[in-house]
């Protein structure tokens, strides 16, 4: 028995170095959890798809109703469209570009990777505000998509549309949703202005709507009500939606909402332990904070309720820390962060993030955060938060990660109906509703599918996990859970874990549009998408890119190279090598500060320009 222990101790530590030793690759995991969300896609899937196991699904979605809601994101190891919880990870997506942009870049440049991610679902948004005064808010019924254990491809549960309306009002998705497109607009708006000013319309209406018409969404939408309640109420959605639009556009209408709003709707007497898909406050106490911290007219008007705010957002941040004089957040005795048996690391997600942009606010502004048990420095700060994306990675007293496909330890039976059900691509036959549940779900083989960067719903109180596919509370993955610490891993790879936490981000190039410039190039390119169409099941997009004289004399020669160009263009004339272009034949002198006109049309992502040659008068 004794030496069967030790070898058990043995194979437990060698497991725990092995993880361990791979816990700090922070660039992959934030890829892995990117290509989650692409698991996750419902509708006609890209041809840029890396999750080659997907298929189609779900291609007829609110046809039977009258209106096209195809696309956006399966919740989590179903197959329901959960309006609610898909707004908040779309914010949270949102939030984590506008933060780490820079390391999202540098990490793999995999920035274009989270605006795709942020793009399928905020599409999905815009079709389904269909009016004013109204959203459909889901897709699908929990109850009897729960009866059935198959692949999204072979879906045979009701696809039931569910809508809110004046007469049917909801005020938390509505709100939510409204957040999620301001802040996407505001992460979109260096890269595709005409696209960010469209988030925005629907961002107002959809906030105008949830304030004007208010009442819970779980008393008009009965089948959500089991399954995503609204426990917090809807005034921290109203506030939040309101904060996000004031980021978004600086119109201070938005922040008097917030200021006026604040008391009777909780924002500044709310001391929270939390912060997720149904309670917003700490969230929105962060980043009222940081309207404070930017400073501005706007600060200084607001800057008695800003600064009740900030009080409120350090309550929940100490409170993380275990310095908040009692009042703390449990923890594990492996130091995991402790809120709810069901699905904990969806708070550690949120908590994580939080804890890493006011670390970076405060150190912008040379400042340290005051908990009634000691200062804590910026740098402390991330290192916490580091102590839980690692625990998250497999610094833990299992040695598993829990993040799938992660290291080589890690669940191999999660909740999850297209990971345990072959592809459809091996398996060619329909599996049935039944069928599912008696060759998948019961099984104890592993999944066939390995759902790359889903975070499952983590250990017990006491850092217990039994790798079980019947284990819902804690092997299922949510795309809610996901998306908070997606932006954190990006933050954590641009920093070795011994370097200060004070230091500079690595330089940013963003992916389409730059200000070459500023580095010594002849032309400014500012790049939109103007305008998309679907043929033959394919989805092709008009890309426009100005091209501005900025080094202050005529150009009367140029040479550009287009890289990732897949259709026809126009406005310039190809050159002899392969992949550059010149100035058109109509065009032999740019003046400063004039601009010509590229337009092109292709499937996927912006090609990317940039300037090989040129000569000025």
């Amino acid at each position: 028995m004794a030496r069967l222990m030790s070898a058990t101790l043995l194979v437990a530590a060698f497991l725990l170095v092995a993880v361990a030793a791979d816990a700090y690759d922070y660039a992959g995991a934030f890829d892995k959890c990117l290509q989650f969300f692409e698991a996750q896609r419902s509708g006609k899937l890209p041809a840029d798809q890396r999750v080659k196991w997907r298929g189609d699904s779900a291609l007829t979605d609110g046809f039977s109703q009258g209106v096209d809601l195809v696309g956006g994101y399966y919740d989590s190891g179903d197959h329901v469209k959960f309006g609610f919880p898909m707004a908040y990870a779309v914010t949270m997506l949102s939030w984590g570009v506008l933060e780490f942009n820079k390391e999202m870049v540098a990490a793999n440049n995999n920035l274009q990777r989270a605006l795709d991610a942020i793009r399928w679902g905020t599409n999905y948004f815009i079709k389904a505000h269909t009016e004013p005064n109204g959203l459909w808010v889901q897709v699908g019924d929990g109850d009897s998509d729960h009866l059935c254990w198959e692949r999204a491809e072979d879906m045979s549960t009701p696809r039931t549309a569910f809508k809110i309306d004046r007469n049917h009002p909801g005020s938390e998705v509505a709100g939510e949703t409204a957040a999620a497109l301001a802040a996407a607009a505001k992460a979109f708006r260096p890269y595709d202005s005409m696209y960010a000013d469209l988030l925005l319309l629907h961002a107002k209406q959809l906030f105008t709507f949830a304030d004007t018409f208010r009442g819970r969404y779980d008393d008009s939408l009965l089948s959500a009500k089991k399954f995503y309640p609204s426990d917090s109420g809807f005034q921290d959605e109203l506030l939040w939606a309101a904060a996000w639009l004031y980021v978004a556009t600086g119109d201070e209408e938005y922040l008097r909402y917030v200021s006026q709003n604040a008391e009777a709707f909780g924002g500044i007497g709310w001391s929270v332990l939390e912060f997720s898909w149904d309670n917003k406050y700490a969230g929105l106490q962060v980043l009222l904070s940081k309207v404070l911290f930017d400073g501005g007219a706007a600060s200084t008007a607001y800057a008695d309720t800003l600064k009740q705010f900030q009080a409120k957002a350090e309550f929940f941040l100490c409170a993380c820390l275990q310095k908040n004089n009692g009042n703390n957040i449990k923890m594990t005795p492996g130091g995991l962060l402790y809120v709810d048996d069901w699905n904990n690391m969806q708070y550690v997600s949120s908590a994580t993030f939080l804890l890493t942009v006011y670390a970076d606010y405060l150190a912008a502004s040379h400042g340290t955060l005051r908990c009634p048990d000691g200062e804590v420095k910026p740098a402390e700060m991330v290192g916490f938060a580091r102590s839980q994306v690692d625990y998250v990675l497999g610094k833990n007293p299992k040695g598993m990660s829990y993040m799938v496909g992660y290291g080589s330890y890690f669940p191999t039976h999660v909740h999850h109906r297209g990971a345990s059900i072959p592809s459809v691509h091996d398996e060619k036959n329909t599996v049935g509703c039944m069928d599912g549940f008696d060759k998948y779900y019961n099984s104890k083989g592993a999944d066939p599918n390995v759902l790359y960067g889903a975070i499952v719903g983590g250990p017990d109180a006491n850092d217990g996990f039994v790798d079980d596919r019947c284990n819902y509370q804690h092997a299922e993955p949510t795309i809610a859970g996901n998306a908070p610490i997606c932006g954190v891993f990006a933050r954590l790879a641009s920093q070795p874990a011994d370097a200060s936490d004070n230091s500079p981000a690595p330089a940013y190039s963003p992916p389409h549009d730059s200000s070459p410039s500023k580095q010594g190039s002849p032309l400014e390119f500012v790049h939109t998408v103007s305008n998309s169409w679907t043929t033959n099941g394919v989805e092709y997009y008009r890309h426009v890119v100005t091209a501005k004289n900025t080094c202050a004399h005529p150009i009367t020669y140029l040479k550009l190279h287009i890289k990732d160009l897949s259709g026809p263009i126009y406005g310039v004339s190809a050159a002899k090598e392969k992949d550059t272009y010149e100035f058109p034949a109509w065009l032999t002198r740019l003046g400063d500060g004039e601009q010509f006109t590229i337009v092109y049309i292709q499937l996927g992502p912006a090609a990317k320009i940039s300037v090989v040659n040129y000569k000025t008068a």
